[in-house]
Formats: C-alpha cells, sequence, structure tokens
C-alpha cells in the first residue's frame, strides 16, 4: 500500500507517517522497482496502535518500547500495565498540585475582590499577590 492510501485509512498525514518510520515506530517498509514506498497491510493497524496509545498518555519513546517487545516476540502486557500505572501515579500527583494551586488562586481571587486599588502604595508592586502579613508584622 502506497503511503497516500495508508495516510487516507489511518487518517494520519503522509507526513506523520514518514515521521513514525524515522523515530523507529514503523520498519521501514519495502519499494516498489519505482522507489515509493509498499506498506504491508498491517501497517494501518501498527498506526491505530500508535494513536491509541498516545491517546493513552503514552509517549512516542513509551510506544516505541512496546512495540519493540511485541516486534521481539514478547507479549508486552506486564510492560503495559508499569507504563500505565506509572501514567496514573504521575496524573494522580499532577492533580494534587493543580488542587493546591486552585486553592492558591481562589484565595488570591478573594483578596482581590477585597483590595482597592486606590490603597495599593507605590512601594508595593502588588498587594494582592504580596506575601500575606504574618501575625506580629505591619
Amino acid at each position: 500500500m502506497r503511503i497516500g492510501d495508508l495516510a487516507a485509512v489511518s487518517g494520519l498525514t503522509a507526513k506523520t507517517i514518514r515521521f513514525y518510520e524515522q523515530d523507529g515506530l514503523l520498519p521501514a517498509p519495502p519499494r516498489t522497482p519505482g522507489g515509493y514506498r509498499d506498506y504491508p497491510e498491517q501497517t494501518a493497524a501498527r498506526l491505530a496502535f500508535i494513536r491509541d496509545a498516545q491517546g493513552a498518555g503514552l509517549t512516542l519513546a513509551e510506544i516505541r518500547s512496546v512495540l519493540a517487545l511485541r516486534d521481539g516476540g514478547q507479549a508486552p502486557c506486564a510492560h503495559v500495565t508499569a507504563l500505565i500505572d506509572q501514567r496514573l501515579a504521575d496524573i494522580e500527583r499532577r492533580l494534587a498540585e493543580l488542587a493546591k494551586t486552585r486553592e492558591a488562586l481562589r484565595g488570591l481571587a478573594r483578596r482581590a475582590a477585597a483590595t482597592d486599588p486606590a490603597a495599593c502604595s507605590e512601594g508595593d508592586i502588588c498587594t494582592i499577590l504580596a506575601p500575606a502579613a504574618a501575625p506580629g508584622r505591619a
């Protein structure tokens, strides 16, 4: 199958397919006598896997490692499970960071709503973002 046909079947661009080939996600296809790439039919399924794995949050390097296991004749299930567990842990950590940031921003929004711009002194850059006065500080 020529690259244009593969692009149409997979919903990807020819440029993306060539990139995946250069990046080691697709094996180099045989060439026609005219020098055109002649992709095997199963390449469309491999491209669908790459797209689905990216949708699950895996990086191209991680996807390449899964494909290398499969191409080497091994079932990549344990490796994929570890990648998913790692991605989930990363997301949980990021969600906790975002929740903390959301609370900080809500506090700043309350401070901003209560701040009179006319009362800001020239010595302050922005009293909304300045640290709250500690007890005993003026």
